[in-house]
Protein backbone atom coordinates (compact mmCIF):
# COMPACT_ATOMS: atom_id res chain seq x y z
CA UNK A 1 0.00 0.00 0.00
CA UNK A 2 1.37 3.47 -0.84
CA UNK A 3 2.11 5.66 2.17
CA UNK A 4 -0.29 8.53 2.77
CA UNK A 5 0.81 12.02 1.82
CA UNK A 6 1.99 14.25 4.69
CA UNK A 7 -0.46 16.91 5.81
CA UNK A 8 0.00 20.34 4.31
CA UNK A 9 -0.05 23.49 6.41
CA UNK A 10 -3.55 24.18 5.09
CA UNK A 11 -4.65 20.70 6.18
CA UNK A 12 -3.33 21.32 9.69
CA UNK A 13 -5.01 24.73 9.89
CA UNK A 14 -8.34 23.24 8.86
CA UNK A 15 -7.98 20.35 11.31
CA UNK A 16 -7.09 22.50 14.33
CA UNK A 17 -9.58 25.27 13.60
CA UNK A 18 -12.29 22.71 13.01
CA UNK A 19 -11.70 21.25 16.46
CA UNK A 20 -11.85 24.61 18.24
CA UNK A 21 -15.09 26.25 19.36
CA UNK A 22 -15.91 29.43 17.39
CA UNK A 23 -15.24 31.45 20.55
CA UNK A 24 -11.57 30.40 20.68
CA UNK A 25 -9.00 32.38 18.73
CA UNK A 26 -6.18 30.40 17.12
CA UNK A 27 -2.87 32.26 17.34
CA UNK A 28 -0.25 30.78 15.04
CA UNK A 29 3.09 30.93 16.85
CA UNK A 30 5.29 32.10 14.01
CA UNK A 31 8.43 32.98 15.97
CA UNK A 32 11.58 31.89 14.11
CA UNK A 33 9.46 31.07 11.06
CA UNK A 34 10.15 32.94 7.80
CA UNK A 35 7.74 35.51 6.44
CA UNK A 36 7.05 33.22 3.48
CA UNK A 37 5.59 30.60 5.80
CA UNK A 38 3.40 33.21 7.52
CA UNK A 39 2.17 34.18 4.06
CA UNK A 40 1.30 30.53 3.40
CA UNK A 41 -0.57 30.36 6.71
CA UNK A 42 -2.40 33.55 5.80
CA UNK A 43 -3.47 31.97 2.50
CA UNK A 44 -4.76 29.02 4.55
CA UNK A 45 -7.01 31.40 6.48
CA UNK A 46 -5.02 32.42 9.56
CA UNK A 47 -4.90 36.06 10.65
CA UNK A 48 -3.43 35.97 14.19
CA UNK A 49 0.32 35.49 14.55
CA UNK A 50 2.41 35.25 17.71
CA UNK A 51 5.99 36.47 17.91
CA UNK A 52 8.50 36.45 20.77
CA UNK A 53 11.13 38.93 19.58
CA UNK A 54 10.21 42.49 18.75
CA UNK A 55 12.86 43.15 16.13
CA UNK A 56 12.21 39.85 14.35
CA UNK A 57 8.50 40.65 14.20
CA UNK A 58 9.11 44.15 12.82
CA UNK A 59 11.14 42.68 9.96
CA UNK A 60 8.38 40.23 9.11
CA UNK A 61 5.73 42.94 9.30
CA UNK A 62 7.69 44.93 6.74
CA UNK A 63 7.84 41.93 4.42
CA UNK A 64 4.11 41.24 4.82
CA UNK A 65 2.71 44.75 4.70
CA UNK A 66 0.72 43.93 1.56
CA UNK A 67 -1.46 41.52 3.60
CA UNK A 68 -4.59 42.98 5.17
CA UNK A 69 -6.26 42.00 8.41
CA UNK A 70 -3.25 40.64 10.25
CA UNK A 71 -3.23 40.78 14.05
CA UNK A 72 0.18 40.61 15.72
CA UNK A 73 0.54 39.17 19.22
CA UNK A 74 3.67 39.53 21.34
CA UNK A 75 3.86 36.32 23.37
CA UNK A 76 7.49 36.37 24.54
CA UNK A 77 9.17 38.18 27.41
CA UNK A 78 9.27 41.93 26.75
CA UNK A 79 12.40 43.78 27.79
CA UNK A 80 11.74 47.28 29.07
CA UNK A 81 13.97 48.87 26.43
CA UNK A 82 11.80 47.32 23.68
CA UNK A 83 8.51 48.45 25.21
CA UNK A 84 8.06 51.51 23.01
CA UNK A 85 8.58 49.47 19.84
CA UNK A 86 6.20 46.81 21.11
CA UNK A 87 3.45 49.36 21.71
CA UNK A 88 3.88 50.64 18.18
CA UNK A 89 4.04 47.29 16.38
CA UNK A 90 1.76 44.86 18.23
CA UNK A 91 -2.02 44.68 18.56
CA UNK A 92 -1.77 42.44 21.64
CA UNK A 93 0.92 42.01 24.28
CA UNK A 94 0.26 38.80 26.21
CA UNK A 95 3.41 38.86 28.32
CA UNK A 96 3.15 41.78 30.73
CA UNK A 97 4.93 40.01 33.56
CA UNK A 98 5.83 42.64 36.18
CA UNK A 99 4.53 45.82 37.74
CA UNK A 100 7.61 47.72 36.57
CA UNK A 101 6.90 46.74 32.94
CA UNK A 102 3.22 47.68 33.29
CA UNK A 103 4.13 51.10 34.65
CA UNK A 104 6.64 51.60 31.84
CA UNK A 105 3.96 50.72 29.27
CA UNK A 106 1.52 53.08 30.95
CA UNK A 107 3.93 56.01 30.58
CA UNK A 108 4.55 55.15 26.91
CA UNK A 109 0.87 54.78 26.09
CA UNK A 110 0.08 58.07 27.80
CA UNK A 111 2.49 59.84 25.45
CA UNK A 112 1.46 58.10 22.22
CA UNK A 113 -2.28 57.80 23.00
CA UNK A 114 -2.45 54.25 21.70
CA UNK A 115 -2.56 51.04 23.73
CA UNK A 116 -2.36 47.47 22.53
CA UNK A 117 -4.65 45.05 24.27
CA UNK A 118 -2.80 43.52 27.20
CA UNK A 119 -2.67 40.33 29.23
CA UNK A 120 -1.07 39.81 32.62
CA UNK A 121 1.24 36.79 32.62
CA UNK A 122 0.65 34.58 35.65
CA UNK A 123 2.00 31.35 37.11
CA UNK A 124 -0.57 29.04 38.70
CA UNK A 125 2.35 26.80 39.74
CA UNK A 126 5.82 27.81 40.85
CA UNK A 127 8.27 27.68 37.93
CA UNK A 128 11.64 29.46 38.04
CA UNK A 129 11.95 29.11 34.26
CA UNK A 130 8.88 31.24 33.54
CA UNK A 131 8.18 34.94 33.90
CA UNK A 132 5.04 36.31 35.50
CA UNK A 133 3.23 36.67 38.80
CA UNK A 134 2.39 34.00 41.28
CA UNK A 135 -1.27 34.53 42.12
CA UNK A 136 -0.71 36.01 45.58
CA UNK A 137 1.88 38.45 44.24
CA UNK A 138 -0.49 39.60 41.50
CA UNK A 139 -3.21 40.32 44.04
CA UNK A 140 -0.72 42.43 46.01
CA UNK A 141 0.14 44.45 42.89
CA UNK A 142 -3.46 44.73 41.72
CA UNK A 143 -4.17 48.27 42.98
CA UNK A 144 -1.04 49.59 41.27
CA UNK A 145 -1.94 47.78 38.04
CA UNK A 146 -5.46 49.18 38.11
CA UNK A 147 -3.93 52.62 38.55
CA UNK A 148 -2.25 52.26 35.14
CA UNK A 149 -5.25 54.03 33.67
CA UNK A 150 -3.93 54.36 30.11
CA UNK A 151 -3.64 50.60 29.60
CA UNK A 152 -6.28 48.19 28.29
CA UNK A 153 -6.14 45.03 30.38
CA UNK A 154 -8.05 42.27 28.64
CA UNK A 155 -7.07 39.00 30.32
CA UNK A 156 -4.51 36.61 31.73
CA UNK A 157 -1.84 34.57 30.00
CA UNK A 158 -0.06 31.53 31.34
CA UNK A 159 2.59 29.02 30.27
CA UNK A 160 2.62 25.93 32.45
CA UNK A 161 5.67 24.03 33.70
CA UNK A 162 6.85 20.98 31.82
CA UNK A 163 6.02 17.47 32.99
CA UNK A 164 2.51 17.92 34.36
CA UNK A 165 -0.11 15.22 34.08
CA UNK A 166 -3.27 15.95 32.12
CA UNK A 167 -5.21 16.43 35.35
CA UNK A 168 -2.59 18.75 36.81
CA UNK A 169 -2.62 20.74 33.57
CA UNK A 170 -6.40 21.01 33.56
CA UNK A 171 -6.43 22.04 37.22
CA UNK A 172 -3.86 24.79 36.60
CA UNK A 173 -5.85 26.17 33.70
CA UNK A 174 -9.04 26.14 35.79
CA UNK A 175 -7.24 28.00 38.58
CA UNK A 176 -6.14 30.65 36.06
CA UNK A 177 -9.73 31.03 34.85
CA UNK A 178 -10.93 31.41 38.43
CA UNK A 179 -8.29 34.05 39.15
CA UNK A 180 -9.42 36.07 36.13
CA UNK A 181 -13.00 35.97 37.39
CA UNK A 182 -11.94 36.95 40.91
CA UNK A 183 -9.88 40.00 39.97
CA UNK A 184 -11.71 41.30 36.90
CA UNK A 185 -13.39 44.67 37.38
CA UNK A 186 -16.33 44.86 34.95
CA UNK A 187 -17.15 48.34 36.22
CA UNK A 188 -13.65 49.50 35.26
CA UNK A 189 -13.56 49.64 31.46
CA UNK A 190 -9.81 49.13 31.17
CA UNK A 191 -9.68 46.14 33.55
CA UNK A 192 -12.15 43.59 32.18
CA UNK A 193 -10.29 40.28 32.14
CA UNK A 194 -12.52 38.32 29.79
CA UNK A 195 -9.72 36.75 27.74
CA UNK A 196 -7.61 33.76 28.71
CA UNK A 197 -4.49 33.12 26.63
CA UNK A 198 -3.81 29.52 27.62
CA UNK A 199 -2.58 26.39 25.92
CA UNK A 200 0.03 25.53 23.33
CA UNK A 201 0.46 22.61 20.93
CA UNK A 202 0.78 19.99 23.68
CA UNK A 203 -2.09 21.15 25.89
CA UNK A 204 -4.41 23.54 24.04
CA UNK A 205 -7.29 21.07 24.07
CA UNK A 206 -7.19 20.99 27.87
CA UNK A 207 -6.96 24.78 27.93
CA UNK A 208 -10.12 25.01 25.85
CA UNK A 209 -11.91 22.76 28.36
CA UNK A 210 -10.91 25.23 31.07
CA UNK A 211 -12.20 28.31 29.26
CA UNK A 212 -9.33 29.52 27.08
CA UNK A 213 -10.36 32.17 24.58
CA UNK A 214 -6.97 32.19 22.80
CA UNK A 215 -4.62 29.27 22.19
CA UNK A 216 -1.04 29.69 20.99
CA UNK A 217 -0.13 26.89 18.59
CA UNK A 218 3.18 26.60 16.77
CA UNK A 219 4.57 23.09 16.39
CA UNK A 220 1.22 21.48 15.56
CA UNK A 221 0.85 23.96 12.70
CA UNK A 222 4.37 24.54 11.43
CA UNK A 223 6.31 21.52 12.69
CA UNK A 224 9.54 21.81 14.65
CA UNK A 225 10.99 25.31 14.74
CA UNK A 226 14.41 25.95 13.23
CA UNK A 227 17.06 26.89 15.75
CA UNK A 228 17.07 30.67 16.36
Amino acid sequence: MPSSQPLTLKDRVISIQGALPPSVRLIAVSKYMPAALIREAYDAGLRDFGESRVQEAIQKQAELQDLSGLTWHLIGHLQSNKAKLAVRHFDWIHSVDSLALAQRLNRIVESVEHSPQLCLQVKPLSDPDKFGWMFADLKTDLPALQACSHLRWRGLMTILPMGLTSQETLNAFHETQKLAQDISQPSQENFTLSDLSMGMSKDYQLAVQAGATMVRVGRSLFGDRPLP
